[in-house]
């Protein structure tokens, strides 16, 4: 009976360790304005306010205005898209 006690401190002591190493390191959140991965571009309007803003999308091509809401918006490809910025605006 003493290892049955013993093996379930051991496993309770275990689950609060890896319990702790799973919330000592947050996930990252994505930064706001433009940002890339390795192959797309997105747009994160951080705002708390529900407002929705115009930004400029720098393509190789012309470039072209988009309305975008609060939160993270895929833009395209990043092989396409080399930049993005508020224009001052709301939409």
């Amino acid at each position: 009976m003493h290892a049955r006690r013993l093996a379930t401190a051991l496993l309770s002591v275990g689950l609060m360790i890896a319990g702790g190493l799973v919330t000592a390191t947050p996930a990252a959140a994505d930064p706001c304005g433009y940002f890339a991965t390795g192959s797309d571009s997105f747009y994160n309007h951080c705002t708390n306010d529900g407002s929705r803003v115009i930004i400029e999308v720098e393509v190789f091509g012309p470039n072209y205005e988009k309305c975008v809401a609060p939160g993270k918006t895929w833009l395209g490809s990043r092989s396409k898209v080399s930049n993005a910025h508020y224009v001052g605006r709301t939409c």
